[in-house]
């Protein structure tokens, strides 16, 4: 009977509509709260960083108010936490003093709170995170000072036993799928095309590529031997090739000592017969098959060489010593003299002799150019360097052997993972064949 006259006391009454007030009040507060906190803990400060230097103007502005914010998770979690807690504990307390029987209290309170503050804010908030967490940052901000007392001492011994967390970066595998996902051909309705998803992946993987995977075989270059003649027949040949070098050796083809660019053949005579130690002869670095292509492109990048020899030792006595050597900084030598850049072990250039030859002339002269190979046309010459200045571009190392050569357009073709056709490269050539076998059956691309 005290009830039903407590009841109807509070019928009509303002206060009733105060109370109901205060408790959709912290429904809300409690939801939003809980909201929030999966929408803050949930974004990662790269994808936010990300948004700043390439979203779109309203994401860059969402992004810079947040970032501010998650910078100190364990705090913004525990001020979001006791906020939240704060909230849910009042709701049955204000359902009590509304006479409501301690069963109803429980019913009502557990339905509120399931639905108005788990389903509904995880739900909106989960799919508008940068909105809403932007547009609540200034009030989240002001909580987090009014909570520090009590948050900052908890977020601090979580910051001292969890660690105050690291930067979620992808891997190269993790990035490769989803680049591939952002394909227009992935599903998830991206806009990169096919071949833009094959670059991307093609330079994700080329740190995984060493010269072995796209050198050409020795059995399939075609190199002219020094002491060689430049007649018709010969200059015909090179012509038919398509090459715009080629590789010169001494006395047995592994023995690769420098190159030719074939444009500097403009100006020969057929019927002059030059030979080709008499002609611009460049030097030809030697790397070991197992360097890797990005690296090997950043040398080509130097301008020494657009084109590399490609060695391995002849025991696994010798793979010590040059996995040994590869760890240790070498600086390249050009003409017995030190150069000022310096890097890892992996581009050996064969030294020419003690003259050179100058471009603009075409004559020797006395001073020296480090990508030219300076060779003494009588042997008598020879033997006076040779006593002198021994010239060891003439022999291969013992160690080492030739297993094929490597060009930078053949790095490029493994960054683009496709083959690059020039006006030479027809269908069913040699050339075009030996490129197509090679990348069905050993993933090798040939050189221009």
């Amino acid at each position: 009977m005290e009830f039903e006259k407590k009841q109807y006391k509070w019928c009509g009454s303002s206060q009733l509509f105060i109370h109901i007030m205060e408790l959709s009040l912290l429904v809300l507060f409690a939801g939003l709260m809980n909201g929030l906190t999966l929408g803050y803990m949930s974004m990662n400060p790269v994808d936010l960083e990300v948004f700043i230097k390439s979203g779109l103007p309203k994401h860059r502005r969402f992004a810079t108010k947040i970032l501010s914010l998650i910078k100190r998770r364990h705090l913004l979690l525990c001020t979001l936490i006791i906020s939240k807690s704060f909230a849910t504990e009042a709701i049955p307390i204000l359902l009590n003093q509304l006479l409501i029987p301690e069963t109803a209290t429980i019913l009502i309170s557990t339905a509120l709170i399931l639905i108005f503050t788990e389903i509904i804010p995880h739900s909106v908030c989960a799919r508008f995170p940068l909105v809403i967490g932007s547009a609540m940052a200034p009030a989240v901000h002001i909580l987090v000072w009014i909570c520090f007392p009590v948050s900052y001492p908890i977020s601090k011994l979580l910051d001292i036993v969890l660690g105050r967390g690291r930067v979620a970066l992808y891997r190269r595998a993790e990035l490769k799928t989803l680049v591939n996902l952002h394909g227009n051909q992935g599903g998830k309705g991206g806009d990169l095309s096919c071949h833009e998803v094959s670059i991307i992946q093609g330079a994700l993987e080329i740190t995984e590529k060493t010269a072995r995977d796209a050198m050409t075989l020795k059995s399939h270059i075609f190199s002219l031997d020094i002491n060689s003649k430049l007649d018709r027949n010969m200059m015909s040949l090179i012509i038919k090739k398509g090459h715009s070098r080629v590789p010169v050796y001494h006395e047995e083809p592994d023995n690769i000592l420098g190159l030719i660019l074939v444009k500097n053949l403009l100006a020969v005579k057929p019927e002059d017969e030059v030979p080709i130690k008499n002609l611009t002869i460049r030097s030809i670095p030697r790397v070991h098959e197992s360097i890797p292509l990005v690296q090997l492109l950043n040398e080509f990048q130097r301008g020494l060489s657009h084109m590399a020899v490609v060695t391995r030792p002849r025991n696994g006595s010798v793979e010590d010593a040059y996995t040994r050597r590869n760890r240790e900084e070498v600086r390249l030598e050009m003409y017995g003299v030190p150069r000022k850049r310096s890097f890892r072990g992996s581009m050996k250039v064969l030294p020419p002799a003690t003259k050179s030859f100058s471009r603009s002339s075409k004559r020797w002269s006395g001073e020296s150019h480090p990508e030219i190979l300076n060779l003494s046309s009588s042997s008598s010459n020879n033997n006076n360097n040779n006593n002198n200045h021994p010239n060891p571009v003439l022999k291969l190392p013992k160690e080492e052997e030739v297993v094929g050569i490597i060009t930078m357009e053949d790095v490029i073709e493994e960054l683009l993972k496709d083959d690059i056709y020039d006006e030479m490269d027809h269908y069913g050539s040699s050339r075009t064949s030996w490129r197509i076998f090679s990348r069905r059956i050993h993933g090798i691309a040939a050189p221009n």
